[in-house]
């Protein structure tokens, strides 16, 4: 697909997401985050990979049925355009549960070039430079975590389980404990994900929203339609999870791109019924 032929259908919320090309990669990235010199970020997209079929192009899973080296090389493309060493990746084993694992040196490889030894995590810190945390998407949320003064970093995987069990104050609690960030310091950032719009849900996962959520917040997390179904706001929700976290309201960036309205570009599970490969949100601190 060529740069040119690239059109995303963005929702109105403000976002300054920017769309960023490499070697023929397409990949996204929030300014703020970008002008911390000591951190790389970025978000992956479907283009500029090496997969075929359901998994073209750009698959960054290793558990759906794509061939191995394919993936491998994808990894290799995605490092090399946003520019971090993949050999120092390490991979959440996300379950949508709101545990949170420190990530040494020692982790580097794990879920890359060899196994993990650890299971349940969905979401990743660490200060060690030369690191880079990675998690994956098809519609749920990706929650950016950057401590600038004490040069730390958290990446969490944020779906509607892990929304309601709070994985972004979880993230932040295990920062503020790990490192002594001060949440008031972090800059934050929701990437992109499924939008209200599509994420249609059933009562039973509202029942749980309300019971996490005060009243006064309901009408701008989550309606009810005629069919009895609710569409739910994880933008929002992982929002207010933030902001009850300590991190400042114009420290947050908000993402405008839904995988769901874009399955050309972004894997979505939803639009593909499950026949897709994965995103992967990348933050790490320059050695």
């Amino acid at each position: 697909m060529e740069k040119k032929e690239i059109k995303l259908i963005r929702k109105s919320q403000g976002s300054k997401l920017q769309k960023k090309w490499k070697d023929g990669v397409l990949y996204f990235t929030f300014p703020e985050l970008s002008a911390q010199e000591h951190f790389v970020h970025g978000f992956s997209s479907r283009i500029g990979g090496v997969s075929q079929g359901e998994f073209a192009e750009m698959n960054l899973s290793f558990t759906r049925g794509d061939q191995e080296e394919r993936v491998r090389e994808n990894y290799r493309r995605i490092a090399g355009a946003i520019g971090f060493d993949a050999d120092k990746i390490v991979c959440s084993d996300q379950t949508h549960t709101n545990y949170v694992r420190e990530v040494t040196e020692s982790d580097c490889g794990k879920g890359y070039l060899r196994k993990r030894d650890y299971t349940d995590v969905d979401g990743l810190i660490t200060n060690v430079p030369g690191i880079v945390l990675a998690t994956f998407y098809a519609d749920c949320v990706p929650l950016y975590f950057i401590d600038p003064v004490h040069r730390a970093i958290g990446l969490s995987h944020s779906g509607w389980r892990g929304t309601v069990s709070d994985i972004a104050g979880v993230t932040v609690k295990a920062m503020r404990e790990k490192y002594g960030t001060d949440p008031a310091d972090i800059l934050a950032a929701i990437g992109p994900s499924i939008c209200q719009d599509c994420y249609e849900v059933s009562e039973d996962v509202i029942d749980q929203f309300k019971e996490q959520y005060e009243e006064a917040l309901w009408p701008s997390l989550f309606y009810k339609k005629e069919n009895g179904k609710y569409q739910l706001n994880l933008w929002e929700a992982c929002r207010r999870n933030m902001l009850h976290a300590g991190i400042q309201p114009g420290r947050i960036e908000l993402t405008d791109l839904c995988t769901c309205c874009n399955p050309g570009i972004l894997f979505s599970h939803r639009a593909s019924h499950g026949r897709r490969g994965n995103l992967a949100a990348f933050l790490g601190i320059r050695e």
